[in-house]
C-alpha cells in the first residue's frame, strides 16, 4: 500500500541503552576466539547492550522520551498522540502507552497506544502518528520504538546470542505546513510468520496453567517455544526479495532517484545481509548507513539509534533526505523519505543509575 504524509516533520529523536555491555569479540565462551572473529566479520555485531531485569524495555523507552521532551523544551502537554512501537509490551493489560501517558505527564486528551510490531514496526508508527497529526487538530506526537529482544534467546541458541541487541528509542513529531510531503509504503506477507517466531505466551500456546498440572516434558517445551526461534536462511531470502523492490517503488511512489536521497537508513539486520541488500540496489556507500558494531540488531529500535548515533552532527546542522526502510518479523516492510533537519543533535545515553521503573497507577 501507497500512502502520504503531508505537514508533518520529525523534530527529533534520542535513545537509550542499557550500561550493561557484553561482546563475544572479548568473551568469547561459548564460542572459540575463532568463531567469534568470524562472527564479527558475518555479522558486524563487536558488542550489545543487554537490559537487566527488573527493566523492561518501555524504560528505556520512557527515559528516551523524557529525555527529548527536556531537549526539545516541549511542554508534555502538548502532546496529543503517544504510540509504543514494541513486541514487548510490559502487561498483557493494559496497554504499555497507557501506562506510559501518566508517568509522561500528557493530556488525558492524549491518543495512546500499541503497536506491536518489530523489524518494520518504525516505519508504521511514524506513518501512523504522522496520519494521525495530518487529520486532526493534534500538533505533536511521540513515537517510542525499542525492544528487549535478548530477553527471548535460548543460552544454547548459538545463531542468535551474537547479533541482538537492546535499545529503546523516542521519536518526536509536530505538524508543520511548510514540511515536505512524506512517501510511505507498506506490505506484509504472513505466509513467512512461521520463521521469526516465538511461539509460546499468547493464548494459542499460552502460558498460564490450567487446570492440571505441567508434564515435565511440557515445561521443558513451553521453555523451548517461549524463546525466540529465527530461520536465518529464510530471512536472507525474504530479504533479498523483498527489500530492492520496496526501496524501487518508494522512490517511483515520492517521485525522485536514489541520485537526490542524501543517506539510507536500512533495518540493522546484520552486516553480510546489509551489504548484500546494498549492492543489488546499488546504493553508494557513502549514503549507506551501517550501525550493527556497537549495538546489534536491536529490532525495532534499529533505524532511530542509527540516526543518533551515526548521524547525530550531520542532522544538527542542515535539513537531509533521509530513506528510511524496515522489514523482517511478519514477514511485514516499510519504507518512507523524509527531510530531517536541522534539529536538536540526536543522542545516545545509558539508562541512568537508579532510574525508576514504570508501574501501573493504582495497582
Amino acid at each position: 500500500m501507497r500512502a502520504v504524509v503531508d505537514g508533518v516533520r520529525i523534530a527529533g529523536v534520542r535513545s537509550v541503552v542499557p550500561a550493561a555491555r557484553h561482546s563475544y569479540v572479548e568473551t568469547p565462551e561459548p564460542f572459540s576466539a575463532e568463531e567469534a572473529a568470524k562472527l564479527l566479520d558475518s555479522t558486524g555485531v563487536h558488542s550489545r547492550r543487554i537490559l537487566p531485569r527488573p527493566y523492561c524495555i518501555s524504560d528505556l523507552c520512557l527515559c528516551a522520551a523524557e529525555g527529548l521532551l527536556h531537549q526539545l523544551d516541549w511542554d508534555p502537554a502538548s502532546v496529543d498522540v503517544l504510540i509504543f512501537v514494541s513486541q514487548d509490551a510490559d502487561y498483557v493489560l493494559p496497554t504499555t502507552a497507557c501506562v506510559m501517558q501518566p508517568r509522561l505527564g500528557l493530556p488525558r486528551s492524549c491518543a495512546a497506544f500499541d503497536v506491536p510490531l518489530g523489524c518494520s514496526g518504525y516505519i508504521y508508527g511514524l506513518w501512523m502518528a504522522g496520519r494521525l497529526l495530518g487529520g486532526s487538530s493534534g500538533r505533536r506526537a511521540l513515537v517510542l520504538a525499542g525492544d528487549n529482544s535478548t530477553r527471548y534467546l535460548r543460552p544454547d541458541d548459538r545463531s542468535t546470542l551474537p547479533l541482538f541487541g537492546d535499545a529503546g528509542t523516542a521519536t518526536a513529531l509536530e505538524a508543520a505546513p511548510d514540511a515536505a510531503p512524506m512517501p510511505v509504503v507498506v506490505g506484509t506477507d504472513g505466509t513467512g510468520a512461521g520463521h521469526i517466531f516465538v511461539k509460546a505466551g499468547g493464548k494459542r500456546d499460552c502460558l498460564i496453567p490450567g487446570d492440571e498440572p505441567w508434564t515435565e516434558d511440557e515445561r521443558r517445551r513451553l521453555f523451548r517455544d517461549a524463546r525466540l526461534h529465527l530461520n536465518g536462511a529464510e530471512v536472507f531470502a525474504f530479504s533479498l526479495r523483498a527489500v530492492p523492490p520496496l526501496l524501487r517503488d518508494v522512490l517511483e511512489h515520492a517521485g525522485t532517484t536514489m541520485d537526490a536521497i542524501d543517506r539510507v537508513v536500512l533495518h540493522q539486520a546484520n552486516k553480510f545481509m546489509l551489504e548484500h541488500l546494498r549492492k543489488r540496489t546499488k546504493i553508494p556507500a557513502e549514503k549507506f548507513v551501517v550501525d550493527m558494531h556497537d549495538f546489534g540488531n536491536t529490532s525495532s529500535a534499529t533505524i532511530p539509534l542509527a540516526l543518533c548515533h551515526r548521524l547525530s552532527t550531520i542532522l544538527a546542522e542542515r535539513s537531509h533526505r533521509l530513506l528510511m526502510a524496515g522489514f523482517g518479523v511478519g514477514w511485514s516492510w516499510g519504507a518512507l523519505i523524509t527531510e530531517v533537519g536541522p534539529i536538536a543533535p540526536p543522542a545516545v545515553t545509558d539508562l541512568p543509575d537508579g532510574f525508576e521503573p514504570l508501574a501501573v497507577s493504582g495497582a
